[in-house]
């Protein structure tokens, strides 16, 4: 069977483990295929009781995620048809979505739709839910189709190569579990980030309460962990550690397994905070919470909109509370 998720957020992808999870238990001896971005492939190889492989996806018209080149793909379109018992549409809930997986010519189709939309096959189509977390709207369709849930909660495997990897990053041979925190002021739309001086605020609280300062990001985000890096010295904030585009998926929730806690704008850290069970504070700008902030509202905090001042107090009852509490 074929998974058609060809979403570019780390985030969007560990929002369907879950559901994928639930297939998994339904389905242990088939071979399921994730029809995604090349970019999803260390994604895929961190979950091969999952995922079987991964088939890059070539774009497809109306789909914004990246250009279509429309020669591979009708050859991609000629290569796949009859292939798949089962397409499970996972990407959206468009007509444009369900256009491209009908295309996929796999047995049987599902997914969801939207109302007034077409709707492929009623028997294996769920409508879509307006404000529903995103988790468990694709788990929801899992057990429309007979695939029980196997639990809501994100996962994430960390191997011990990844501990070692991180360990070796300079500066972070000193951190020890718990006596640090993440900072991660960057995401990828720009209205979704929150001003570097407010990062920088939390950071001199962070370090007020004797916990070293952690910031981490993308190479791309270098301008702006950069600009809370230098607020941060303007404070007089000691020994923070800047580990901006150092990281990869295992060292950063390797990171993120040991921090105390960890503050950040509305981006795929986030569900891999969700995923290490790190505590947070999530600030959210422009996304809607209801579908995308984690489901555990006691160890993830969100505030919606630019105010310090409540994420600050977020943030110590977080820090006051027994670390094992919110583990």
């Amino acid at each position: 069977m074929v998974v058609f998720r060809a979403l570019p957020g780390l985030g969007d992808l560990l929002c369907v483990v879950p559901a994928l999870r639930a297939l998994r238990a339904g389905e242990p001896d088939a071979e399921i295929t994730l029809l995604g971005l090349p970019q999803a492939a260390a994604f895929v190889a961190r979950f091969p009781h999952l995922i079987d492989r991964l088939l890059p996806f070539p774009g497809f018209p109306g789909l914004p995620e990246q250009p279509v080149r429309n020669p591979e793909l009708l050859a991609f379109l000629a290569g796949v048809q009859g292939q798949y018992d089962l397409a499970l549409q996972l990407h959206g809930n468009g007509p444009i979505s369900n256009m491209a997986v009908a295309l996929l010519g796999a047995r049987q189709m599902a997914g969801r739709f939207l109302p007034g939309q077409w709707c492929p096959d009623p028997g294996y189509f769920l409508p879509s839910e307006d404000n529903a977390p995103e988790p468990l709207v694709w788990l929801r369709l899992m057990e429309f189709l007979g695939y029980p849930s196997q639990g809501e909660a994100l996962e994430f495997p960390i191997h011990e190569e990844d501990r070692a990897a991180l360990r070796a990053l300079p500066g972070a041979e000193v951190l020890t579990p718990g006596s640090y925190a993440v900072l991660h002021p960057g995401a990828s739309r720009a209205e979704h980030r929150w001003m570097p001086q407010r990062f920088a605020a939390v950071g001199e609280r962070l370090a007020e309460r004797h916990l070293r300062v952690v910031l981490t990001g993308t190479a791309q985000e270098a301008e702006v962990t950069g600009a809370v890096g230098e607020l941060l010295r303007g404070l007089g904030v000691p020994e923070v550690l800047d580990l901006t585009g150092q990281t990869n998926l295992g060292t950063l929730a390797a990171l993120l397994a040991g921090a105390r806690l960890l503050v950040c704008n509305d981006t795929g850290v986030s569900h891999l905070a969700a995923a290490t069970r790190t505590p947070s504070v999530v600030v959210f700008l422009g996304a809607d919470p209801a579908r995308w902030a984690p489901l555990d509202r006691d160890r993830h905090r969100i505030v919606v909109g630019d105010d310090l001042g409540a994420v600050l107090a977020e943030m110590d009852a977080q820090l006051e509370r027994e670390p094992h509490l919110v583990r």
